[in-house]
């Protein structure tokens, strides 16, 4: 699988366990996700995080999310 396929796989992956960790659906998640930029910040940050978990993943997203102003409900 090229780099690219790799990204995306990464990107489908991340975008279902949002889904599933924040109990809302997979077309929320991917509007959040367009509407703040994850897409292309988790294409930026391949290189890292190719190394690390999903869920290791999902909690930086949950930060660059959180400091762009995303409130999650506890």
């Amino acid at each position: 699988m090229n780099e690219k396929s790799q990204i995306i796989f990464m990107q489908v992956r991340l975008l279902r366990l949002a889904a599933a960790t924040w109990n809302i659906s997979i077309k929320q998640v991917m509007n959040l996700f367009i509407q703040y930029g994850v897409l292309e910040y988790i294409e930026a940050g391949y290189g890292i995080f190719h190394c690390e978990g999903d869920e290791a993943i999902l909690e930086d997203i949950s930060k660059l999310l959180t400091s762009k102003g995303m409130k999650f409900s506890a």
